[in-house]
């Protein structure tokens, strides 16, 4: 595989199974060094073992995305170490209960927010400094299509995603005239634990796999992307712009 991303720095959160880990190992396999990023320990350590076999290399960052002075430490560390940042993929997020809206309590919502939309507006903040630094700076950020549905049910998710669709939109549009590129990536559903929690009955062998949609992402986090603010959905492999209501 041409190492089309050699000498790159990718962070990826959410790196320790499913979407999450499948693009850290494709990134990696582009030639990008991995800042991976997990509340699992276990499940980064076993990241770490694939991308090895590869000859990749990666670091480790154990975190929870919700403490922000956490996500504020790590971009001090990227800075220090390396003084840029190449690409970003907001991966993590967590689904959240499966409720009628009267039914779920106000903690609950809060608790999918603060990883959702939260922990991404930090990320933002915390890392812009060092994707600026870079020749070819690349966000993406993974959505659903819940958040335009505005799906029955999950109703703390589905405004997440609506959410986090409107930050990395403006965000995209405030640095438009820089080199950094920040896009949206709708995978679909897709053969993750996330999935089969939401629909156990549902065969997964009927499933694209995680590693599917991973080849789909890493051409978004190249140089060569110039797109930005924009929405790619995998279902249809159609990048999409967003348009008002008719």
């Amino acid at each position: 595989m041409t190492k089309s991303l050699a000498d790159r720095i990718a962070l990826v959160t959410g790196a320790s199974r499913g979407i999450g880990f499948a693009t850290a190992k494709a990134l990696a396999r582009a030639g990008a060094h991995i800042v991976a990023v997990a509340r699992t320990q276990g499940g980064l350590e076993e990241l770490d073992d694939e991308i090895q076999k590869d000859g990749g290399t990666a670091t480790l960052v154990p975190l929870n995305l919700t403490d922000s002075d956490g996500i504020a430490r790590l971009g001090a560390g990227l800075h220090e170490r390396y003084g840029k940042l190449d690409i970003l993929v907001g991966n993590a997020g967590v689904l959240g209960p499966s409720s009628p809206i009267g039914h779920i309590e106000l903690k609950t919502f809060n608790d999918v927010m603060a990883v959702n939309v939260s922990a991404n507006f930090q990320l933002i903040r915390c890392m812009e400094p060092l994707l600026r630094q870079s020749d070819a700076g690349r966000a993406v950020f993974i959505t659903s299509g819940a958040a335009n549905k505005a799906t029955a049910y999950v109703s703390p998710y589905a405004a997440s995603k609506a959410a986090l669709e409107t930050l990395a939109r403006a965000w995209a549009q405030e640095t438009a005239n820089t080199q950094l590129r920040v896009n949206l990536f709708n995978p679909g559903p897709i053969r993750t634990r996330m999935r089969a929690t939401l629909m156990p009955g549902e065969d997964p062998a009927t499933l694209d796999t995680p590693e599917q949609v991973a080849e789909f992402i890493v051409p978004m986090c190249a140089p060569g992307w110039t797109e930005t603010g924009k929405f790619y959905d995998y279902k249809t492999r159609s990048l999409m712009s967003f348009r008002s209501p008719a």
